[in-house]
């Protein structure tokens, strides 16, 4: 399957528009999630994993207590792509 190429700049903005909560930082799709507790945000992390994998898309992220900070861009593509704004998409429903 053929990977997605890089957006220009007008796409990035009207999809950004579209995505709640995330705002571009440094070339990326940016965005932390709060959760009341490890567990939770652990177990958020774990269900996006599964997501991230099957599209064979993965994300830039860290952990810490109840905060996950995610950033996302296609490497191989050199920015972001419409990849980067479908996990963001299932990021935002799996934090419901």
């Amino acid at each position: 399957m053929a990977r997605p190429k890089a957006l220009e700049t007008a796409e990035i903005e009207a999809k950004l528009a579209d995505l709640k909560g995330w705002a571009l930082e440094g070339g990326k799709l940016h965005r932390e999630f709060q959760f009341a507790n490890f567990v939770e945000a652990f177990g958020f992390m774990a269900s996006v994993a599964l997501v991230a994998e099957k599209m064979d898309h993965h994300p830039e992220w860290s952990n810490v207590y109840g905060r996950v900070s995610i950033d996302l861009t296609t490497h191989d593509a050199g920015g972001l792509t419409t990849l980067d704004f479908a996990l963001a998409a299932a990021m935002n429903e799996a934090a419901r």
